[in-house]
């Protein structure tokens, strides 16, 4: 069965007379029928912090959404992250972070790992098969995230699992969201989503999820998962698999969205540069056509001026494009940001103001009036 139909029914009930969708099932305390089932070493269940049948049928769709042996579900995408990273960095140990990664991922990585003995090195995302001169004997990790936040450069990410040997390789992979990139196919050990991104689809939800290529890599981070407590709320879960269903249609939307504004936004004088993977002028762009079967709606520009008061006057000036983090729903999105802050291995020296775009599924002729509209305020009220 293709993709589409696939996420159409797994993780449902299939037996008897039954609704649509599985019921949001809550709950805390599991109940044992007598003292030899509670004694069972294999018990289904037997507290409710570890999840329900509600997780089970989300675990279920997401495994096979990426392929993989088993699914941990986390409170955030950036909590499935840290997670991840937790479950084989240990004081003494090594781990390389591309150096496009979230910054919250940064700030996690310098704020905790490193005051606990965990030595953190930054390498250039685009490394590639290089990777292996910065492996080191007590390297125990290697995080990817392709294509990078904020800058969106693609990591040959088959040649870095390749040279990483038996090192894990975590995949942030909320970008193709599961669709449009395959990591644990790229032999990746870990394939990790901010589920509150295009999963849930409707920015009201929080949820992460890590899948795990092998039942000995997913059983190390379900334990670690036990052993910080984590837990996630069904109702956020039930949520989350709701938006599963209409994925793939709704990521296709937002690709085709996506490279139209993206070419519309190459044309325009006030723009110096386009980063966006699915453009020929892009530097990776061969890459990502190699490994990515597609381009979610989220990108960057490089405006030509970079006074703030002309991005000040801009981005106020814009009716259809919401100011504010995250993305992934279905509305459009504009938000500057600075790189430059958040490098270490590499180096940001852009002059124009960077801004982040998530395209969302409004009529697309609207979306580019609104752009033109807020640059032609923008140039004439808010002059060099």
């Amino acid at each position: 069965m293709k993709e589409d139909t696939k996420l159409c029914h797994v993780g449902r009930p299939r037996e008897g007379v039954r609704m649509v969708n599985p019921p949001v099932e809550r709950g805390s305390t599991v109940m044992f029928p007598d003292y030899d089932t509670f004694r069972e070493r294999k018990r289904p269940r037997y507290y409710g912090r570890h999840g329900t049948d509600t997780h089970d049928a989300l675990k279920e769709a997401v495994a096979e959404l990426e392929s993989a042996a088993s699914v941990t579900l986390t409170s955030s995408g950036l909590s499935a992250v840290c997670l991840a990273i937790l479950a084989f960095a240990e004081p003494g140990t090594d781990i390389l972070v591309t150096d496009t990664t979230y910054d919250p991922v940064r700030s996690f990585c310098e704020q905790f790992l490193k005051p606990r003995g965990v030595s953190v090195r930054y390498y250039d995302p685009l490394v590639g098969t290089g990777i292996k001169d910065l492996i080191r004997r007590e390297t125990a990790l290697i995080h990817t995230e392709s294509p990078g936040s904020l800058t969106f450069e693609v990591q040959d990410l088959p040649a870095i699992c390749e040279a990483a040997g038996n090192i894990p390789v975590t995949v942030d992979n909320t970008w193709g969201g599961g669709v449009f990139l395959k990591p644990l196919e790229f032999g990746a050990a870990i394939s990790i989503q901010a589920a509150t991104k295009y999963m849930g689809g409707h920015s009201d939800v929080f949820l992460g999820t890590i899948a795990s290529r092998t039942e000995k890599v997913g059983q190390k981070i379900f334990k670690t998962a036990q052993l910080l407590g984590n837990a996630t709320s069904p109702d956020d879960v039930y949520t989350v698999l709701r938006g599963l269903r209409t994925l793939p249609l709704r990521l296709r939307e937002h690709e085709r969205q996506g490279l139209a504004l993206a070419r519309w936004l190459e044309a325009r004088p006030e723009v110096a540069k386009v980063l966006h993977p699915g453009l020929e002028s892009h530097p990776q762009h061969a890459l990502w056509k190699r490994d990515f079967s597609g381009a979610s709606g989220l990108f960057s520009v490089i405006l030509e001026r970079g006074d703030e008061g002309f991005v000040r006057k801009f981005i106020d000036s814009l009716n259809l494009y919401g100011l504010g983090y995250s993305w992934g729903g279905y509305e459009s999105l504009c938000l500057p940001a600075w790189p430059k802050s958040c490098r270490s291995a590499t180096s940001w020296d852009v002059d124009g103001q960077l801004l982040r775009f998530h395209a969302g599924l409004e009529a697309i002729d609207d979306l580019t009036n609104d752009l033109a509209q807020a640059f032609d305020k923008a140039s004439v009220e808010a002059r060099p």
